[in-house]
């Protein structure tokens, strides 16, 4: 501080480290970047089955590709971050991340779902070289002791993009389809008396899907061009690597903290994306709303989120991480139940309520996890990259849930669909406890 570099303190701790806003500032712009795209694309699994007239099990598949492709990239992207630096990553997650949203134009062009599967999973081939570099690199930036709380602030501006993900779902997608809103017997009448006009009515739906794929596109071609012409300094302490990934692998594998942690970040990224999927189905399907008033509802869900996640970044200054890890995940689950035995905007509002809970989990799992790799950060972030394949399966297995039906008599389907969340959420309760009492 006395030497004119520039540092952010907290209750006399050191923030963000001396000389490092600007690249602070630079990769927590990214976090906007792919929030939009997680929010845009969870609306899409209403859209698409309700346009393409699939099955919720088959329309799932939007979040199988979205997540998977996560879990596919993380470890090579880890190894490319590893051998060649964490700007050069950043550069190559956002030239990955454009090219997969220009391939939507081809997937709409020719009315292919499974085209449009194969865009998403492109994009979030970045979307992994992104959080693998981005996420550690935030850590870095400052002293060990405050790098949970550093990773909570850089975070808390990924909901700012994915509100304006899903506002544009909102107002420029879905209040902008025909098919959306119309019965399936009216969709049934009309394919039957008229097939042609029903597939220029779902072709014209889709086109309007993909301008916000083709318009960030545009945006993260030009911040690629902004990162190659930054300075991205690369951390010091991470400079040499002396073991290979075999290695790196069994260290890892044997760190119980570690270890535990990637299981409940897999189970918290299932519930989050599960809670997000399906609060349109809720509003849809057991309240009765339209399409466009649940994506609402979502909104507003994400806006407890951001507003929660500053909150939980001041107790982070009075309380330990893993105290309020376990307190809003417990409390999650209390919530979930809530929206699984009320079948009234009461369970909505609960739903809606565990988007503050969620707000803390990520960044303070990844954290704490990570506070105890030593040496072996990339690889690392690798795995708790990977576990955001949970996003992937946890959908899945609610389409399922909801298509079977398995207790007509005792719940709404989509209600009961909820005990999957509820079984996430207690699995990150579980992890806190352990950090506790550890």
């Amino acid at each position: 501080m006395g030497d004119g570099l520039v540092a952010v303190r907290k209750n006399n701790e050191i923030l963000i480290g001396a000389g490092q806003i600007v690249p602070f500032i630079l990769v927590t712009s990214l976090f906007a970047l792919w929030g939009f795209a997680n929010d845009l694309t969870n609306p899409l699994v209403k859209v698409f089955k309700e346009v393409l007239q699939i099955s919720n099990t088959q329309s799932s598949f939007i979040q199988v590709s979205f997540y998977l492709g996560y879990f596919t990239m993380a470890l090579p992207a880890a190894l490319f971050v590893r051998r060649h630096g964490y700007k050069p990553g950043i550069a190559a997650g956002l030239l990955l991340y454009s090219l997969g949203a220009f391939m939507t134009y081809p997937a709409t062009v020719t009315t292919n779902f499974w085209f449009f599967v194969a865009a998403l999973y492109v994009l979030t081939f970045g979307l992994a070289f992104l959080e693998t570099s981005a996420n550690p690199y935030i850590l870095s930036l400052g002293p060990t002791s405050t790098a949970t709380r550093r990773l909570n602030l850089a975070q808390a501006f990924n909901p700012i993009g994915s509100l304006f993900g899903m506002f544009v779902a909102a107002s420029f997608v879905m209040s902008q389809l025909t098919l959306l809103e119309k019965s399936a017997a009216e969709k049934m009448n009309m394919l039957t008396a008229d097939p042609t006009l029903f597939q220029s009515l779902q072709a014209a739906d889709l086109a309007v899907v993909r301008l916000p794929y083709l318009a960030v596109g545009a945006v993260t071609m030009l911040m690629f061009l902004v990162f190659v012409a930054s300075r991205l300094p690369e951390p010091k302490d991470e400079s040499a690597v002396v073991t290979g990934l075999a290695e790196s692998i069994k260290i890892l594998a044997r760190n119980k903290q570690y270890r535990e942690g990637v299981l409940a970040q897999a189970f918290y990224v299932g519930a989050q994306i599960s809670c997000w999927t399906y609060i349109i189905h809720y509003g849809v399907d057991v309240l009765g709303l339209s399409g466009t008033q649940s994506q609402h509802y979502n909104i507003l869900a994400m806006v407890l989120f951001l507003a929660a996640r500053f909150g939980c970044l001041w107790l982070m200054r009075i309380y330990d991480p893993a105290y309020l890890l376990q307190f809003f995940s417990s409390l999650a689950a209390v919530l979930v139940i809530g929206a699984m035995l009320f079948d009234s905007m009461l369970g909505l509002y609960c739903l809606i309520a565990v988007s503050g809970c969620m707000s803390l989990m990520f960044p303070t799992i990844y954290g704490l996890s990570l506070s105890a790799v030593g040496s072996q950060t990339q690889i690392a972030s690798a795995g708790m990259v990977m576990a955001i394949a949970g996003g992937a399966l946890m959908p899945l297995l609610q389409a399922v849930l909801i298509d079977t039906d398995p207790f007509p008599d005792l719940f709404h389907t989509v209600q009961f669909s909820f005990v999957l969340p509820l079984a996430c959420f207690s699995v990150v309760a579980w992890y806190a406890s352990r950090r506790i009492f550890s």
